[in-house]
C-alpha cells in the first residue's frame, strides 16, 4: 500500500510540474522571426566570424534585429549576398575581405630571444615565456597559419608570415590558428593598414624591433578623416573612414603603415 501511495504522490507531482511548465511555455513564448531560419539556410554554416559576428546564426540575428549590412559573408560570396538581400528586401553587394597579418617583424628587423628546439608550432612555442621572438607580440614564423590555410594563401618568408590576398577566401582558419592574434580581416579595397600589433611603449618597442609602431601619433595628426587612432600604444586604421590618401604612410617614421592596394582587372 505504501508503494502505491508513493507512486501516486510522484505521479501527482509530475502532473503538477508538467502543467506548470506548459503554462510557463505559453506565458513566456517569444515568437521567432521566420526569416532567421531562412537566413541560416542561406548562410554557409562555416561559423568563421569573417562577418564580424559570432557565427552564421549571430550574423542572421544581426541582419534581422540590428540592421546589419548584407554581403558581409565573404566565404559565401555573391550568391549568399543575393539570397540574403532578397529575403530581407534590401539591396547590397558582397563585401569581400582578406586576412591581413599585423606584423612586419622579419629577421631584418628583429631576432629570436632563444634557440627553440621544440615542436615546430607557434601554439607550442608561445607557451615558452610568451614566445621565441624578441618582440612578445610578433609573428614567430613557425607556420601554424600556413598549415591551417587550405588555399595556399600564406607563406613564411624570413621569419614572418605573409598572406596573398588573391588566394585568400576569407575562411578565417588562419585567424583561429594564430596564438598571438596577429591576423584580422580587412575589406578588399585600397586603404592604409598598420602592420604591427606591439602594445609596448615606444622605448620598449625600439629595443626589440626596428619597424614596430612606437605610437608617435604623427599618423593621427596628419589624417584629415579621423581614420587613425592610437590603441594600446600602436596605431590602428579604421577601413571605413580611410580614403587611401597615403598621408599616414608618408609620415610614419617606422614605415610600419603600408598601402594595401587591390589589383585592378586587366
Amino acid at each position: 500500500m505504501e508503494i502505491v501511495i508513493a507512486i501516486a504522490i510522484l505521479g501527482g507531482l509530475g502532473l503538477v510540474f508538467g502543467l506548470v511548465l506548459a503554462a510557463a511555455s505559453k506565458i513566456f513564448y517569444v515568437e521567432s522571426d521566420p526569416r532567421l531560419d531562412q537566413l541560416n539556410e542561406c548562410l554557409p554554416g562555416a561559423n568563421c566570424g569573417a562577418c564580424g559576428y559570432s557565427g552564421c546564426e549571430g550574423y542572421a540575428h544581426a541582419m534581422v534585429h540590428e540592421g546589419a549590412k548584407v554581403g558581409l559573408c565573404s566565404p559565401g560570396g555573391a550568391e549568399v549576398a543575393k539570397a540574403t538581400s532578397e529575403l530581407l528586401g534590401v539591396s547590397g553587394d558582397v563585401e569581400y575581405k582578406t586576412a591581413l597579418i599585423h606584423c612586419l617583424g622579419s629577421y631584418d628587423f628583429t631576432t629570436d630571444k632563444m634557440e627553440y628546439d621544440g615542436i615546430m608550432s607557434c601554439a607550442a612555442a608561445a607557451q615558452l615565456a610568451g614566445g621565441i621572438t624578441s618582440c612578445r607580440f610578433g609573428c614567430m614564423g613557425l607556420g601554424d597559419c600556413m598549415n591551417a590555410c587550405a588555399y595556399n594563401a600564406i607563406n613564411i618568408c624570413n621569419g614572418v608570415a605573409a598572406i596573398n590576398p588573391d588566394r585568400c577566401k576569407g575562411c578565417s582558419m588562419c585567424v583561429k590558428a594564430c596564438p598571438k592574434g596577429l591576423i584580422s580581416f580587412v575589406p578588399l579595397k585600397n586603404q592604409a593598414v598598420v602592420r604591427c600589433s606591439n602594445c609596448d611603449k615606444g622605448a620598449a618597442t625600439n629595443k626589440v624591433c626596428g619597424i614596430g609602431c612606437i605610437g608617435c601619433t604623427k599618423c593621427v595628426r596628419v589624417c584629415e578623416f579621423d581614420a587613425v587612432k592610437i590603441v594600446d600604444s600602436h596605431a590602428v586604421v579604421d577601413p571605413e573612414k580611410c580614403t587611401a590618401c597615403g598621408k599616414c604612410v608618408e609620415v610614419c617614421p617606422r614605415h610600419v603603415i603600408t598601402m594595401f592596394q587591390v589589383k585592378q582587372p586587366q
